[in-house]
């Protein structure tokens, strides 16, 4: 497991401070409307939506907070609309950050995002500077338990790119409009996931080897996770095990 992922699984764990705040809970709600403002609110009939719901519930959002936001979405309720926005810059050491936003003022996640990354030594990137670095792939994380064999039967022949041992777990690797059908395979099959999600992942990584350097990475990306617009940062590092937990520590 690259230690960007082992990064990952460490802030998953500390979401739960999140989720105790409302605040996760508020960036999912979100991603609920937008799915269902550009698809429809029929989960069956929009991919996007179900995914999206499917993270709002594992994350124990209350059923009728999903049904309200889509029919906000739809129109059944009034309710803000968001605008998805990406920006794309460099954090300290020349990592590669791309910011998936959904906001209701462009103009003000703009300049909020360009002053997090300028207050903790990065700079905004001109669209498409970083972008090229990262490919949209739909990842499904299950654990080392299940069998490599009988996840391979099951995953490859759902549509599954690829399949990865990262210690932990497996990652399973498609194309986004694949991942819907090879959930399914793995919920016909009995076989249980993590998580499943569309995701950016890098095609190359930029290693930190000092945990200065680390700290200084994660601070970035800390800071731009916090921000109430900001659905998802993605960046290209690469944190050594022993520099990692001497960070975590």
């Amino acid at each position: 497991m690259s230690g960007h992922s082992k990064w990952a699984t460490i802030k998953h764990k500390k979401g739960a401070a999140d989720k105790a705040r409302g605040k996760l809970w508020a960036k999912l709600i979100r991603q609920v409307e937008v799915a269902a403002r550009a698809g429809g609110g029929d989960i069956e009939a929009n991919p996007t939506l179900r995914t999206m719901v499917d993270k709002a519930k594992g994350a124990s959002v209350p059923n009728d907070t999903i049904d309200r936001a889509i029919k906000r979405a739809t129109g059944e309720l009034e309710g803000v609309t968001y605008e998805s926005v990406t920006y794309e810059g460099y954090a300290p050491e020349g990592v590669a950050v791309f910011v998936d936003v959904l906001t209701d003022n462009r103009n003000r996640a703009a300049a909020d995002i360009r002053h997090i990354f300028s207050k903790q030594g990065g700079s905004i990137a001109e669209p498409g500077a970083v972008a090229w670095q990262f490919e949209r792939k739909g990842v499904i994380r299950v654990a080392r338990s299940t069998s490599e064999d009988d996840l391979m039967l099951v995953a490859l022949d759902a549509g599954a790119e690829d399949i990865v041992d990262e210690g932990e777990d497996w990652r399973v690797t498609s194309a986004p409009t694949d991942m819907t059908a090879v959930r399914d395979a793995l919920d016909e099959a009995g076989i249980t996931y993590s998580a499943a999600d569309v995701t950016m992942l890098a095609k190359t990584t930029v290693a930190l080897g000092t945990a200065e350097a680390a700290r200084k990475v994660l601070r970035l990306i800390d800071a731009l996770d916090e921000h109430d617009d900001v659905q998802d940062v993605f960046a290209n590092f690469d944190i050594p095990d022993e520099i990692l937990e001497a960070v975590d520590a």
